[in-house]
């Protein structure tokens, strides 16, 4: 049986944790329950199900619910063979996804996240993927703001430079510009397991530090060197940088999608993100206060007692904001992608969400990962994929279709007309 044949196109576990449930009405309001799209809720609790079921409304009372444990082997293995995709929103997924993986691999099941901890990706990696291989699962972690907008946002400009040029860029900056909302409690708690395993562990500090950790073996190297975690000027924006916090993942993912796609960004890209705080001594001082404050949090994120104090201040799974405060927010992302040999045929991209990052365009981006995985004709078999190299092309049509991204070529600073 393929997975295309099975019950479901898609279940959505952990449909009662707060982003799951955006994700369900996500779904729900673009698909409808009894459409072309056979989808089904999953969890560990009937009565949270069915309280999910009611508040999503009327429209939801047929979705068929699946409950189970997900620590129970035999419960995942016939939840991966019922399903075409399981996409899954429990984290910390170091803690809680394993096992699932385990079983999508070993029954042909596709399965997606919004998992940021690399420590983990590369343990599911090094263990599954051969099975995946055999079985056809297509496995793609890190379908929401980490890492989408980073992976699809530099295959957008590669794909434009190609076009345009007949090259690929030899460099691509990403910086965020700004955004409204934050980020999303399961986020914070994947960050904090993973500074908890760093604490304790000296080979997670090493996957950490590796800026190449999720290439394929004996393709763990390359131009780029540890993330930037101070202020410096960005002559190209024109703008003064901090570190952006989300960096460390997204890095990794970029990079190892140039080496799945057999490096057609070339051997010697090279990738960064940053924060872009303004220019002038003020551009300055915000940058350098940025740097100060991630570097605090990083140091107490390692320290035990400041760690559990850090948590305490931050939102906790399955709590977010209103909707109105999601309707509210946005991301804004600006991408600069630079001409092996001609500076005046560099390009400048824009990226941008109509949702804040951490909950309401996260949902949505998973949710359109999820169908496509289920609904579109792909090219690569199964194995660990990265979004853009999984995905690609029609994951990049649908969020602009369905999802409120926009990815579009625009005038940089100093520029009167897009390259």
């Amino acid at each position: 049986m393929t997975a295309h044949d099975r019950e479901f196109d898609i279940v959505v576990w952990g449909a009662t944790g707060f982003t799951g449930r955006l994700v369900a009405e996500y779904l729900l309001g673009r698909y409808g329950a009894e459409g072309e799209l056979r989808w089904a809720l999953g969890g560990r609790s009937r009565s949270k199900l069915e309280a999910v079921q009611r508040d999503l409304g009327d429209a939801a009372a047929d979705l068929p619910l699946l409950v189970g444990d997900g620590d129970d082997e035999a419960f995942l293995a016939e939840l991966a063979q019922r399903t075409a995709v399981v996409c899954t929103t429990v984290g910390p997924y170091a803690r809680y996804g394993s096992k699932l993986v385990a079983a999508c691999a070993g029954h042909g099941a596709h399965y997606c996240d919004l998992t940021g901890e690399v420590q983990w990706v590369r343990r599911m990696i090094e263990a599954h993927e051969k099975q995946a291989g055999a079985t056809g699962a297509r496995i793609v972690p890190s379908c929401g703001f980490d890492s989408i907008p980073s992976d699809l946002g530099v295959f957008f400009v590669q794909r434009e430079m190609q076009a345009r040029h007949g090259v690929a860029c030899a460099r691509v900056k990403f910086r965020v510009a700004g955004f409204a909302g934050g980020f999303s409690g399961g986020t914070v708690a994947s960050l904090l397991n993973v500074l908890a395993e760093a604490a304790s562990d000296p080979a997670v500090r090493r996957i950490l530090a590796d800026p190449y950790a999720l290439n394929p073996e004996g393709e763990r190297h390359g131009p780029d060197g540890a993330d930037r975690m101070t202020p410096a000027y960005d002559p190209d924006f024109q703008a003064w940088t901090g570190p952006f916090v989300m960096a460390a993942i997204n890095h990794k993912v970029v990079r190892r999608t140039n080496a799945l796609l057999g490096y057609a960004y070339g051997r010697d890209f090279r990738y960064d993100e940053a924060t872009l705080t303004g220019s002038g001594p003020l551009g300055a001082a915000k940058a350098a206060a940025l740097s100060a404050g991630l570097a605090g949090a990083t140091a107490a994120g390692v320290v035990g007692p400041l760690r559990r104090a850090l948590g305490r201040f931050l939102p906790a799974p399955g709590e977010g904001p209103s909707p109105e405060a999601r309707e509210a927010g946005y991301f804004d992302i600006r991408l600069f992608g630079q001409h092996p040999d001609d500076p005046a045929k560099n390009l400048f991209a824009r990226v941008t969400g109509d949702r804040d990052p951490g909950y309401g365009s996260t949902a949505k981006m998973l949710g359109e990962a999820a169908v496509c995985l289920a609904k579109d004709d792909l090219s690569v078999g199964g194995g660990f994929w990265t979004p853009a190299t999984a995905l690609g092309a029609p994951l990049l049509a649908r969020l602009q279709a369905n999802a409120g991204l926009t990815f579009r070529v625009e005038d940089g600073p100093g520029q009167t007309s897009a390259a």
